[in-house]
């Protein structure tokens, strides 16, 4: 199961969350953006449906698989 860190940052002359490369809009207090955090982590933790998925590997050949909805990864929230 993968891991993700929601980290609590100064930008932009307010406060965002980043997760890896990819930083959040900025909000007025690190509270709020603290909050946005929470929120967009129980997000991507909760269960959705169960799928089928179709794609190409780097050899040129179509694969399907299911991509089961309960796989969902682990996260933090970090100030």
């Amino acid at each position: 199961m993968s891991h993700v860190v929601y980290v609590i940052v100064e930008h932009d002359g307010g406060w965002a969350y980043r997760v890896g490369a990819t930083i959040s809009e900025t909000f007025p207090s690190r509270a709020l953006a603290h909050k946005a955090a929470e929120a967009a982590a129980a997000e991507q933790r909760a269960p959705g449906e169960t799928s089928s998925i179709e794609y190409e590997t780097p050899d040129g050949k179509w694969r399907e698989e299911e991509s089961p909805g309960g796989d969902r990864p682990q996260t933090d929230v970090k100030d």
